[in-house]
């Protein structure tokens, strides 16, 4: 099956598509190919995988693990509909602090590939949602931080009216804060 990696306007935050067949029966997909993807120019390596459940509004973010454990995670839905975002936040990078977003569901199929320096964050859509994400880090609660996912200076427009947050979500650090002491 064809892997196909789609640049965006942040420096290697990527979207993968991949064709797969779908009958009356359902459908196949092939998620992950080593050989695929690295001839697509993703020569990746995992070492765990996520999976979480969500109801409609709830967003999760903006996460990131800092430098003394990166973290790099390819996202995709499975179940229902997400808007999911990745922030630059490495700060001496010429797109430190921009963002993109693209709808990733069990419809499309599509994927992102969120790099290390980024911060990470998704908004339910549909009824219901389930993502799963492959990292290429493992997971260090001591490493992990949170950008607050309003914050005005890096201006996500998510399309949620009233979201649905952790308590670490609702705490998170303003981007300023960050820049204080950045992680990467």
């Amino acid at each position: 099956m064809k892997t196909t990696v789609t640049r965006t306007a942040l420096p290697d935050v990527v979207i993968v598509t991949i064709d797969f067949f779908r009958d009356e029966r359902g459908f196949f997909v092939e998620s992950w190919h080593k050989r695929d993807f690295a001839a697509a120019g993703l020569d990746l390596q995992f070492v765990q995988e996520g999976h979480s459940r969500s109801s409609r509004d709830v967003l999760r973010g903006l996460h990131y693990q800092n430098s003394s454990a990166p973290m790099g995670k390819l996202v995709r839905c499975t179940v229902g509909a997400i808007y999911d975002v990745a922030v630059d936040i490495r700060s001496s990078s010429p797109t430190c602090g921009k963002w993109i977003g693209v709808e990733l569901s069990a419809e499309n199929m599509r994927q992102i590939y969120v790099p290390p320096g980024f911060a990470h964050g998704f908004a339910t859509l549909s009824e219901h949602a389930e993502v799963q994400y492959k990292q290429t880090g493992f997971y260090a609660p001591q490493s992990e931080g949170t950008v607050r996912w309003n914050d005005p200076k890096i201006g996500v427009r998510w399309p949620v009216e009233h979201a649905v947050l952790s308590l670490r979500d609702q705490n998170g650090q303003s981007f300023d804060e960050y820049l204080k002491n950045p992680a990467f």
